[in-house]
């Protein structure tokens, strides 16, 4: 059976002792209105009002501050008796969530060391192309693609990450290609769904400034890797991340359009973590493991 008091009792001391919603939901780096859903359940369930609400802040009731003093100390109890039996051969249940495409084709290769190095470690893998929240969906871990959010995770660096303008053979041999970045306008350009659609404003130098084109085409996804599927099939042109184009490249499958006027993105692939649990073993473990797999990506060496 589900039980979320703990989480309940971290949100809500979050709450009291930021004084709002909104800084309580940045310091543990989860929504506001999870924040907000969160303390209302946790009042619906205990039958009384825990916090006076105001447009300027949040304070406490008679009761709110009774319960505030035992859940900070059901919360210090928990981290000590965790404390107290926790291994130091990391061990048990790691949640760890990635993009589809960067997760399929270079995250998964990565686990057969890991699983094999930690035997004891029981992985969970999610792969989804849909940011998600490590505290609301109870994740240890997540790679993250791109700029990060600002928010009160941890992150490690894992790589740069680059995009590279590409097309099929037969697609070029039907269509031809562009010569300068304007030329995408007469061209079938794939394109992601929202929210990812910021992606569909591709980068370019023009005459030393950087510029962007907004592309258009006859085919949108959420997902990167049938985006990469259907680029490979000869449906229309890419922007895509160095991982699968390099080696798409090398085969024959790609041509690299545009290379004169290509920009350099000032984005990077990292893990990322909630800050109290940098020092749970099992999480130390694969983050080093994941810092270490890609110091030097495969698809560069």
């Amino acid at each position: 059976m589900k039980d979320d008091r703990l989480v309940e009792m971290r949100v809500f001391k979050a709450v009291a002792e930021s004084g709002s919603f909104t800084a309580a939901a940045h310091l543990l780096g989860i929504s506001q209105p999870f924040v907000s859903q969160t303390v209302t359940s946790l009042e619906k369930r205990l039958g009384v009002q825990l916090l006076h609400r105001s447009t300027r802040n949040q304070r406490l009731t008679t009761e709110g501050d009774a319960y505030l003093t035992v859940a900070r100390k059901v919360l210090d109890d928990v981290e000590q008796a965790e404390d107290l039996v926790r291994s130091p051969e990391p061990a048990g249940d790691l949640r760890l969530s990635a993009p589809l495409a960067f997760g399929m084709d270079q995250v998964v290769p990565q686990l057969a060391g890991f699983m094999e190095a930690y035997p004891r470690i029981n992985l969970h893998l999610s792969l989804s192309d849909t940011l998600v929240n490590l505290l609301e969906d109870h994740f240890d871990v997540a790679i993250r693609m791109g700029k990060l959010q600002d928010s009160a995770l941890m992150s490690r660096r894992l790589c740069n990450l680059q995009r590279i303008v590409v097309a099929s053979p037969g697609y070029i041999a039907r269509h031809g290609q562009p010569v300068t970045p304007h030329g995408l306008s007469r061209h079938n350009c794939l394109m992601w769904q929202s929210p990812m659609d910021r992606l569909n404003r591709w980068p370019f130098m023009i005459s030393g400034s950087r510029e962007e084109f907004a592309v258009n085409g006859s085919f949108r996804s959420s997902n990167g890797w049938s985006l990469f599927q259907l680029c490979v099939a000869g449906v229309g042109i890419m922007r895509l991340a160095e991982h699968l184009a390099v080696p798409a490249i090398q085969s024959g499958q790609l041509v690299p359009l545009l290379a004169d006027y290509q920009a350099e993105d000032d984005t990077a692939i990292h893990i990322v973590f909630l800050p109290e649990r940098k020092l749970v073993p099992r999480i130390r473990a694969v983050v080093d493991h994941m810092v270490d797999a890609f110091r030097q990506p495969p698809w560069s060496r």
